[in-house]
Order: C-alpha cells, then structure tokens, then sequence
C-alpha cells in the first residue's frame, strides 16, 4: 500500500507556434519536493484534447525532426473533418492518439530513471491555445 500520493499542476504557455517543450526540470523539482526520497512513480498528464506527453532526446534535433515527422503524418490542411480555430486544426485532435497525453515513469530514490539523452516533453501542434496545464503526480 502506498504512504504516499501527491499531485501539482504547472501552467505552461506554449505560445502560438507548434512546440516541443522540455518539462524534465519541473518534473525533478517536484520530485525532488514531495518523493522524500522515495522509490515511485511519476505520473504526468496533460488533460488536453490536442496536446500529448513525449520521452525523447531534446536540442540535438530530436524536438524539430517531431515536429517535422507529425507534420508530415498530420498535415495542417482541409482534409480533417473536425473543423473550427485555425485550417488544419483537426489534425491537433489526432494529435494524441500518436503522443499520448500521459506517461508513467520511474522514480528510484527520490530521482526519474531517465537515460542519458532522454528528457520529458509537452507535445503541443494547437497554435490556437497557448495555454496549458500538466499534471505532475508521484505515487510513492
């Protein structure tokens, strides 16, 4: 049974471009805040219809060739039946069907087990809503 469940929400102002945004640090400082140390897990959720969570390698490239790669799979063009905000928006709607808005990972002594070039990272193609909220919960 676990002794300890705690939650934090970051608000995140993504801007009006599509984004990759490194949250690695936010989520160590929660950590580092409420896991005492502990072994766990950290949960992180973004409760959004057109935004997902990535593990992936960021500033060699990575983050652009994303970008690059969902453009491509998702174009921003008429084609999608879901149709309101800016063309092409529809395609944000898919968006988290290929980058979930969620990912669980380890946390062992109070640290995210994450490799050498991972990091954490909102996924956001939604130019029309810059405003986003992650949640950040650790199960220790």
């Amino acid at each position: 049974m676990s002794d300890s469940f705690t939650t934090t929400v970051l608000n995140i102002t993504t801007g009006t471009a599509e984004t990759v945004t490194d949250l690695t640090r936010d989520c160590e400082a929660f950590l580092t805040r409420s896991s005492a140390g502990r072994d766990g897990l950290l949960n992180i959720f973004v409760p959004h219809a057109t935004a997902g969570i990535a593990v992936l390698e960021t500033g060699a490239g990575s983050d652009d060739d994303l970008l690059s790669a969902l453009h491509h799979l998702l174009p921003a063009d008429d084609r999608w039946q879901h149709r309101h905000g800016s063309p092409g928006h529809g395609r944000d709607h898919v968006l988290p069907a290929l980058v979930p808005p969620h990912a669980t990972l380890p946390v062992i002594g109070g640290r995210l087990e994450l490799g050498t070039w991972q990091s954490v990272c909102l996924v956001d193609t939604n130019k029309d809503n810059a405003d986003r909220q992650v949640r950040l919960s650790f199960l220790g």
